[in-house]
């Protein structure tokens, strides 16, 4: 073997073994929430396909009081390895290349990571694929942040006895939670943040009565607003309402296998000046005859909520209904 072949192995041998090295570090690092890592030549970045990623991936969050992008964008070049990069648990690798190609690897060992490539002949070929598949990458990569979420508020959990007892359901609270009201069908809990403070509402009302209403929207917005006298300012006659300066956004979903209603929008204190986002999930149990509505919102003046409210779905998610 000359010197020449001998240097050419011992160096493959050190790069794939840096590459094996760095890789299993982005599958150990958390990564911060709500943050990609595109990997992209600085041509195709600054350019139409740029543009199309920005688009698709940095567009505003629906529902805040304030412009947040869906989630945090940090470019690199693509000389740079995939397994150096390690600050984010999405990645998605953009290049020109002799074939037309979109995949997906999905790591869901202890850290859940997710690595898109979009490949393309063409810069038309890549802009194609990215708004055909941008809306799966988005779904994914918004799992994978709950799911770390879940797994994070696992570790030290809120006594679940008072809700299952009183709604007959299980939902994984983080120990950060107090209990700030009681009543006989509904329930405040509060955390206090350095920016400010979240909530989560759990409440029922009878289905018979939600059912008989032709509006749904209209429906859910007065049923939030009639429990709103429970939030109150420190002035008198300042219950929290639903704002009307922006529309609510709403959608239907399933939860825990229920059909239920998920709407977006923003509070606010009447003669206050107290405002913030919050997610409602309306679920239609027919099992206990009811809806159960649980509801997120967040106080965080001159703050990101983007990812206040992120953590608030995620718990939300966690419901489970008992069976009779």
């Amino acid at each position: 073997m000359n010197k020449t072949h001998f240097l050419f192995l011992l160096f493959s041998f050190f790069l794939t073994s840096c590459f094996q090295k760095n890789e299993n570090k982005i599958q150990q690092k958390p990564g911060k929430p709500n943050t990609i890592s595109i990997i992209i030549d600085d041509q195709l970045w600054y350019g139409e396909v740029g543009d199309s990623i920005r688009n698709k991936f940095a567009s505003p969050v629906l529902g805040l009081t304030q412009e947040e992008p869906l989630f945090t964008i940090n470019q690199y070049p693509a000389k740079l390895l995939e397994g150096f990069v390690t600050d984010s648990r999405s990645i998605i690798v953009v290049k020109k290349s002799t074939t037309d190609k979109f995949e997906v690897k999905t790591n869901n060992n202890s850290v859940p990571h997710n690595t898109f490539r979009i490949y393309g002949k063409s810069i038309d070929d890549i802009i194609c694929s990215i708004e055909m598949n941008s809306t799966e990458i988005i779904k994914s990569i918004r799992e994978t942040e709950i799911k770390k979420i879940q797994q994070d508020n696992s570790k030290s959990l809120l006594n679940p006895a008072i809700i299952k007892n009183k709604f007959h359901v299980n939902l994984q609270i983080p120990s950060g939670y107090e209990y700030m009201l009681h009543k006989q069908n509904f329930i405040w809990l509060k955390k206090e943040i350095i920016s400010g403070n979240t909530s989560l509402l759990i409440y029922q009302i009878p289905i018979r009565n939600f059912k008989k209403k032709k509006d749904v929207v209209n429906a859910i917005v007065k049923m939030r607003d009639s429990v709103g006298k429970y939030i109150q300012g420190r002035e008198p006659n300042t219950q929290m309402i639903t704002s009307e300066a922006y529309a609510p956004y709403f959608s239907k979903i399933k939860l825990d296998y229920k059909e239920a209603f998920e709407t977006k929008g923003t509070w606010e204190l009447k003669n206050d000046f107290m405002t913030g986002p919050f997610i409602n999930y309306a679920i239609l149990d027919e099992t206990f005859s009811r809806v159960l509505v649980i509801e997120g919102f967040c106080y965080s003046p001159s703050h990101q909520e983007r990812d206040l409210m992120l953590d608030l779905e995620a718990v939300i998610k966690t419901v489970r209904i008992d069976k009779r």
